[in-house]
């Protein structure tokens, strides 16, 4: 890695293996996770701690508490946190770039701008960007940012200064392509994320969910299949249809809580009908593992501009709005 390139801070959700966040230098702010079930928030099954990308508990462990009932809840990076993290890079003298979490999910852009707007006026700057400060909402669930941020880390060390590098995380975002399967929609519901009545229809009609993030981040169900096998079938269709071939995005990011097996299933049903033989392989971290529970496996890849398979009226919509 350069002296001379820019600062960049992401955070837990992003699900990239932490040594390869040590090697590049990378700051990695944590989300933490309390436990919510009364009965077992003070015994050994129940989960609260930091996300630190499963080093004080292992994946197995963390999910099979969930599974015995255990119903933890997150919280992002405080206030204090983000500016302590953006005082510290700035000082560096380096411009700082945050690749944040998709506001569609949580505060944390929100937070941190916050955070970034204080910092500029103690400084007596008039912006964050005056001072090199840049955040950007990634608009993206955990596996496609760990996908995003790690081509990222590439054009930030061949030579991207922060300003460029926000402005193409905020175009790069738009071409990230994602598909998820969940066991049943009960963490999603117990976290707000779906409506109850979604929830219910899908455990009485026992099938598998299957998940994607819509261009503001926001979750939205794309279909169901009935039993795992078919729900990987429909993922590596997904792949084999959408995917970008060239030799720098010809990557799947396979993400998994506790389902390694599927996860090697399914890289082997894309290595097979692809030319693909390049994974991001990944467990889903304990943030986004709150919310999805055991079981769940995640797809992400480069493809075309999602911008522009939006519906014709929601598409006026975001022109109404600026985007």
């Amino acid at each position: 890695m350069k002296d001379s390139v820019c600062n960049l801070i992401i955070d837990s959700c992003s699900e990239l293996p932490r040594e390869l966040c040590e090697a590049e230098g990378l700051t990695v702010l944590s989300f933490t996770y309390t436990e919510g079930n009364p009965e077992l928030a003070d015994t050994p099954q129940g989960l609260t701690g930091v996300d630190d990308m499963f080093q004080s508990i292992s994946a197995h462990d963390f999910y099979e508490n969930m599974r015995q009932g255990a119903m933890p809840m997150t919280s992002q990076p405080s206030q204090l946190v983000f500016e302590d993290a953006f005082r510290a890079a700035l000082d560096t003298g380096r411009d700082t770039v945050y690749l944040a979490f998709s506001s569609g999910l949580s505060g944390c852009y929100e937070g941190a701008c916050m955070a970034a707007d204080r910092i500029a006026e103690e400084r007596g700057a008039a912006s964050p960007q005056d001072l090199g400060l840049y955040i950007v909402d990634l608009k993206l669930g955990s596996a496609p940012e760990g996908l995003l941020v790690a081509e990222a880390i590439r054009q930030r060390n061949n030579g991207l200064a922060a300003s460029e590098l926000a402005a193409w995380a905020e175009e790069a975002r738009y071409y990230v392509h994602t598909l998820f399967m969940v066991d049943d929609l009960t963490a999603l519901k117990r976290g707000g994320r779906i409506p109850a009545s979604i929830a219910l229809a899908g455990t009485k009609l026992d099938v598998k969910p299957l998940l994607t993030f819509d261009i503001e981040g926001r979750l939205s169900m794309v279909g169901v299949v009935r039993g795992r096998k078919k729900g990987l079938r429909r993922m590596a269709e997904f792949y084999e249809k959408g995917h970008n071939d060239d030799m720098y995005s010809a990557v799947a990011a396979v993400g998994a809580a506790d389902a390694d097996e599927d996860a090697d299933r399914l890289c082997e049903l894309i290595a097979k009908s692809t030319r693909t033989s390049l994974f991001l392989r990944t467990h889903v971290g304990p943030t986004i593992g709150c919310h999805v529970g055991p079981g769940m496996i995640s797809l992400s890849f480069w493809g075309e501009d999602r911008r522009q398979q939006t519906s014709i009226s929601d598409r006026i919509a975001g022109k109404v709005r600026g985007r």
